[in-house]
């Protein structure tokens, strides 16, 4: 799987510092001190759709940092992906990033600290908000795991989930995921938990790029998944910068 042009273009202003924190490598932008945001990949690897996402949110004036969950592997089609997340110690992940929200608040000072994530980082996304008491409020993107945590643990801290109507990923990130998230938060008392569901969308539909397929419709032959469309990104987009300008600013 040769990478597209348009991905090597771009991987030039996909410029993300380098940091160790501790025994792992992540990414980091945006103003050191400022309140952050910890951005956790899809199974694919740390590709720069989702570095592109960080440095949004930095933009938007947080300190961003990407965990790189699989220590500098990437995937290039979905068997080698799947074999990469199979094989990953989950809560040994959400540790990782329970120890990036430490460092966050108690190095860089970090006033608050919120967690975003695609796919398998939605489902670590939870698993960290409610291992991290460092961790404020967090926003899944399409990916629950129940196995990772407790409703109880999060009952204090805002969720904002994000799901396409169209993805059929049953029980992971399908609709009815989304929604029965949303209905055992509230049964465990989260005075703060909406899941959105988006219309005509399928999983991953914030990927502005097919990669690492060649094009939309190559995406759409392997995966399933309908093309990107920009209007409900969008709308995701400015429900999260609120979510977090509202609960870390």
């Amino acid at each position: 799987g040769t990478r597209s042009a348009f991905a090597e273009a771009s991987s030039e202003k996909m410029a993300m510092e380098p940091l160790q924190v501790g025994s792992f490598p992540t990414y980091v932008a945006g103003e050191p001190g400022a309140p952050a945001v910890i951005v956790i990949q899809e199974w694919w690897g740390v590709t720069d759709e989702i570095k592109r996402h960080a440095l949004r949110i930095a933009g938007a004036g947080f300190r961003v940092l990407v965990p790189d969950i699989y220590k500098g592997k990437m995937s290039v089609d979905k068997e080698e992906a799947h074999h990469l997340m199979s094989n990953l110690d989950f809560p040994n992940a959400v540790k990782e990033i329970s120890e990036a929200a430490a460092h966050l608040k108690q190095v860089e000072k970090s006033p608050k600290v919120g967690v975003v994530g695609f796919c398998m980082g939605g489902a670590l996304t939870l698993g960290a908000l409610a291992a991290s008491a460092d961790i404020e409020c967090g926003a899944p993107f399409y990916g629950v795991n129940g196995q990772l945590f407790e409703c109880s643990a999060l009952a204090a801290k805002p969720v904002q989930g994000h799901f396409g109507e169209k993805d059929a990923m049953t029980g992971f990130s399908d609709p009815a995921t989304g929604k029965k998230l949303e209905a055992d938060l509230k049964a465990a008392g989260n005075k703060d938990a909406e899941c959105f569901v988006y219309e005509g969308v399928g999983h991953a539909f914030m990927n502005e790029t097919p990669a690492p397929y060649e094009s939309f419709e190559a995406r759409t032959a392997a995966m399933g998944m309908p093309p990107y469309d920009k209007t409900q990104a969008e709308l995701a987009w400015s429900r999260l910068l609120d979510f977090f300008k509202k609960h870390l600013m």
